[in-house]
């Protein structure tokens, strides 16, 4: 067990008072670990850490920062399989998903340490031949990083790994439901010997902790991951105090759109890793397929029979296919999901529900729920995230009502396309309202390399992952004149 600690200018802080626990999603029987609630007096202690750490840390050359970052991928690949067990008790996850969580967390701090040798800065021409002229990066200061439970390796390094290696300074907040993770990878830091108040984190909620991080006046950008009604509420306090700004992604309602011209296995199986990965758990998961008329029975008929086989159970069990939800509050709101669409007129194909048994007596299991609905601008369950175990099959009779149908929705984070037809994959890629979009694969596989980040309801247009550099610093500009003279560019003269 775990006995959790937050981290302040390098130490890790014993704290008195109340406290939480957390527990294996699969078996709560299982005590994982035991954290602090923290409080004003914590996140100020954190914030001036941080504040007084950022001159010294931004002064460090880039080069150097990145070194912090490859010696602690060498700690953590030592401590891989460690960290993908803990990520797949305390998540939920299976196993091979951990691994490959963890993968991911471990490949942006190595993109990241190899961009430290990269060009950050730009040589302009000047109009005038005497001047030269640079765009350079400047870090903004303290970050404010908050994020998720349903990726606590991976996100985390999209944020933290960018923020560091710019030159800012990192208060982390992770999810209150999953601590343990975000206590290994910060002792990680603490290992590799990162100056202290570089990174701070403090254990709480959002409401309490989250929210007075978000509040501060010192912390000049917030990055956040997590629903979209809490990231508005980011965003109208970021907009009302000066000098800060967020990047925030806030999930989606994505889809896989059938063409008729389709792949039917290909179509089949990338529908079933879109929907039912993470227990459906993911931003990225798709929640309704879009399938084309013509081929609609076949695919809900080859679909709902791979669906009846997924394995759920065991998280360390690589054979399974996926774990529980992460806990009975998120459980609950996925069974009144599944109530609400037959209330909606849904035709049920597969009636999922809570798992019973002795295996799943002591967990939050779900199995998927599968319905087939008309295109229906009105319907709830058509339109809001749900976040688990529950897709819905939407016939459309062309490409262009499956472009109206994709686009009718509020957010805007994955599409899929599943098609023979080059010509009917360019129509999507132009015309579909999203961030990221695949061509004969799941909506789930982001690579690190790449941005990550939705439109509309989805994101505020500012990528995390590799461009989450233009969150982190500021693009400033340096003219040097090399004359004995004043030349003004636009033809400005002055006599004096």
């Amino acid at each position: 067990m775990i006995q959790g600690k937050n981290f302040i200018r390098g130490e890790f802080v014993e704290k008195k008072g109340e406290s939480f626990e957390k527990r294996n999603p699969a078996n709560i029987d299982e005590l994982l670990g035991v954290f602090p609630h923290s409080d004003q007096n914590d996140i100020e202690k954190a914030v001036e850490a941080a504040r007084l750490a950022y001159p010294q840390w931004r002064a460090l050359s880039r080069i150097g920062r990145g070194e912090y970052l490859d010696n602690l991928v060498q700690i953590l690949k030592r401590d891989k399989e460690e960290l993908s067990v803990l990520v797949a008790k305390e998540q939920g996850k299976n196993i091979t998903e951990a691994r490959a969580e963890v993968t991911e967390g471990i490949h942006m701090f190595q993109y990241q340490f190899g961009l430290s040798r990269m060009p950050f800065g730009e040589v302009v021409s000047s109009e005038i031949e005497e001047k030269d002229s640079f765009m350079r990066r400047k870090p903004k200061g303290v970050i404010g990083v908050i994020t998720p439970w349903n990726f606590p390796f991976a996100i985390p390094t999209w944020l933290i790994g960018p923020s560091l290696l710019e030159g800012n300074t990192v208060v982390f907040k992770p999810s209150k439901e999953t601590p343990c993770v975000a206590q290994k990878l910060v002792e990680a830091f603490k290992e590799v010997g990162i100056p202290p108040g570089v990174i701070n984190m403090l254990h709480g909620s959002g409401e309490r902790v989250g929210t007075l991080l978000v509040r501060h006046p010192k912390i000049v950008v917030v990055l956040f991951t997590g629903s979209a009604e809490v990231g508005q509420q980011i965003r109208r306090v970021s907009a009302e105090i000066p000098d800060k700004m967020c990047a925030c992604e806030m999930g989606g309602k994505n889809a896989v759109i059938v063409l008729d011209d389709a792949d039917m296995e290909l179509a089949v199986n990338a529908s079933i890793i879109s929907a039912f990965k993470t227990s459906g758990q993911r931003c990225t998961a798709a929640s309704r397929l879009i399938v084309h008329k013509d081929v609609v029975k076949e695919f809900q008929k080859r679909f709902v029979e791979v669906a009846k086989r997924i394995t759920i159970g065991d998280t360390l069990d690589p054979d399974n296919f996926a774990g529980p939800v992460i806990n009975e509050t998120q459980m609950n709101k996925i069974l009144r999901y599944n109530e609400l669409a037959k209330e909606e007129g849904a035709e049920v194909l597969l009636d999922g529900g809570r798992l019973k048994g002795p295996q799943y007596a002591k967990g939050y299991f779900l199995s998927p729920f599968v319905y087939r609905m008309e295109p229906n601008p009105k319907s709830v369950v058509l339109k809001e995230e749900v976040f688990g175990p529950h897709v819905a099959i939407i016939p459309v009779k062309d490409l262009e009502q499956a472009l109206e149908v994709h686009n009718d929705t509020e957010y805007g984070l994955v599409v899929s396309v599943i098609t023979e037809d080059c010509r009917k994959a360019r129509e999507i890629r132009e015309r579909c309202e999203y961030g990221l979009g695949y061509v004969n694969l799941p909506t789930i596989g982001a690579e690190v390399h790449l941005p990550f980040g939705g439109v509309k309801k989805s994101g505020t247009g500012l990528p995390s992952a590799s461009t989450l550099i233009d969150v982190v610093t500021h693009r400033t500009a340096w003219t040097v004149n090399h004359a004995r003279e004043i030349k003004m560019a636009q033809g400005l003269k002055v006599k004096l």
